[in-house]
């Protein structure tokens, strides 16, 4: 594709987790990368040829890089296709987006991974990047084609919402995830305890009557990851915390020096299990919704930077997968475009600064895959999203870009307005007049 015109944004907020820079300034685009940033002031004098864009304000800082995005192609392309999410991702300031190898087929081989990726170039919106399968299928018994599916383009490996349970597969998974440098994601739950649950055990579940799993059965699981990583020296990303009991084994493992990384989902974050309500299906998670006090914990967690990743947990679910008993609904919500408003709320509450919360989105990510993108300087890729902080939203699930609408923030208010995103400096997003 052509280049855009280069472009200076001017009178911005710049918001860079790398810099740790939060005040105004200005930043010029060209050829795809950020050209020039001016941190404090703005330009005095740009050429003629270069377009200004006034941001009156709004936050201008990179790109959201989202690790944990399910869609349905290929196999259930109702559900949301490859560019359903990518139209969603850029109107939530995602410009990167990791998509779950949990389709059908699975991506578990190379030639799946290219498939992916080259749907991805087609679609030309946002960057796209295939995680692939840690086992074959999906199945949690013999090994997938990691190094091959590695040099085909997939970041890491995970077997999406299936615990691996055998830990001799877990552990040789590890082993040889290692020898490529590639990161092994796992879900912590013990499938022996969370089997047929629809809720988090405690008085709550027992009153609606939900059949239900008790919070140890994350932490049970996870002890086991830790003690297997620590024994190979292999790179492990914890696939959405959610406890606070898994919160100290967390800490311990890595004052050890396991080379353990620790995702928590929007959700978990914004959310306790009494958002349940009466039955509220658009509320059921995997993994549920937990206590108010796990909540807090995991705020505090994020803040204390222990936990290093926020991510969307995307889960598109139809309507007649949602609109069921509650025990019968299919779990998951949409959250690509929810993800930033919904994290700004920390904020705005003073629990996180914005540097920290930016940074859980971007940098760290990022840098957690090797990208070269999540920060404000010359020569990084131009993957912006210029947000207004401030500007009031009230979601609206059928008003969603995702194919599936079902999203636990509906009818929620937030603060944060995405007004322009862009990738390689190409504008993807702009929001309405």
């Amino acid at each position: 594709m052509a280049r855009p015109q280069p472009t200076a944004f001017v009178n911005a907020r710049l918001v860079d987790p790398e810099s740790r820079y939060d005040g105004p300034g200005a930043l010029v685009v060209a050829e795809g990368v950020i050209a020039d940033v001016s941190k404090g002031k703005g330009f005095k004098d740009l050429s003629a040829d270069i377009r200004v864009v006034d941001c009156n304000g709004a936050m201008l800082a990179p790109g959201l890089v989202d690790l944990r995005v399910k869609t349905g192609e290929p196999g259930a392309e109702p559900k949301e296709t490859l560019k359903s999410a990518a139209l969603a991702a850029a109107a939530g300031g995602v410009t990167s987006m990791v998509v779950q190898p949990d389709t059908h087929p699975a991506v578990d081989d190379p030639a799946m991974v290219d498939f992916i990726l080259r749907r991805a170039r087609d679609i030309e919106l946002v960057h796209v990047y295939p995680a692939g399968a840690a086992t074959r299928d999906l199945k949690g018994e013999q090994l997938a084609e990691i190094g091959l599916m590695r040099d085909a383009g997939c970041v890491y490996v995970t077997d999406g919402d299936n615990s691996i349970v055998d830990s001799r597969v877990f552990r040789r998974i590890l082993a040889y995830a290692n020898s490529f440098g590639m990161l092994l994601a796992h879900r912590p739950a013990d499938p022996w305890l969370t089997r047929g649950a629809a809720a988090t055990e405690g008085d709550f579940a027992a009153r609606l009557g939900l059949p239900a799993a008790p919070p140890a059965a994350e932490l049970i699981m996870l002890e086991r990851d830790l003690a297997l990583a620590e024994l190979t020296g292999g790179r492990l990303l914890v696939d959405q915390i959610t406890t606070a009991g898994a919160l100290d084994a967390l800490r311990r493992a890595k004052a050890r020096g396991v080379r353990v990384h620790a995702s928590v989902s929007i959700n978990h974050l914004s959310f306790n299990e009494l958002d349940i309500g009466d039955y509220r299906t658009f509320a059921k998670l995997d993994p549920p919704l937990r206590a108010e006090s796990d909540r807090q914990a995991l705020i505090d967690a994020l803040a204390e930077g222990l936990i290093d990743i926020v991510v969307s947990a995307h889960a598109p679910a139809p309507a007649e997968d949602k609109r069921l008993p509650y025990d019968e609904a299919a779990p998951g919500s949409v959250g690509l475009e929810t993800l930033l408003a919904a994290l700004l709320s920390l904020f705005h509450d003073e629990r996180i600064s914005l540097l920290d919360l930016i940074r859980s989105v971007t940098l760290a990510p990022a840098e957690l895959l090797g990208l070269q993108t999540g920060r404000l300087a010359p020569g990084a890729p131009a993957d912006l999203v210029l947000c207004d902080i401030n500007a009031p939203v009230v979601v609206d699930a059928d008003r969603l870009r995702s194919k599936s609408k079902n999203s636990a923030f509906d009818g929620r208010r937030l603060q944060g307005q995405v007004l322009m995103t862009l990738v390689d400096g190409r504008v993807v997003y702009r929001a309405p007049q």
